[in-house]
């Protein structure tokens, strides 16, 4: 965002209660039903400033599907370990045992490409 007055960026705080390195979509997700967030914007060139507030009026949320939370949460911790791995003989050994479990779960004439034979 740019200064309306001198057309330098400016910076963008949230608070008061939160951290001045606070994103504001991390704020507004955050945020609770009737909670307020203020938003301070400062131009550090011309000194120009604008102090604006949020109220947070309703939040409706829909329900997710469980098991892809799950799986998705799954996913990460598994890339999570894996990237930790630095031995290249121990990421084959786990890339051949993934390729292990898949084939053995594959259903009978499914040749792993997606197609029956």
């Amino acid at each position: 965002m740019d200064c309306p007055a001198c057309g330098t960026p400016v910076t963008l705080e949230v608070g008061p209660e939160r951290p001045i390195s606070t994103p504001l979509s991390d704020a507004i997700l955050g945020a609770e039903e009737d909670e307020r967030i203020e938003m301070t914007t400062d131009c550090w060139n011309c000194g120009w400033h604008e102090t604006r507030e949020l109220r947070v009026e309703s939040i409706d949320t829909t329900a997710g599907d469980v098991a892809a939370i799950e799986r998705a949460s799954l996913v990460d911790e598994i890339t999570n370990e894996i990237a930790g791995i630095e031995d290249s003989a121990t990421l084959e050994d786990v890339l051949a045992e993934i390729r292990r479990q898949r084939e053995s779960e594959a259903p009978v004439g499914d040749t792993g490409d997606g197609f029956q034979e």
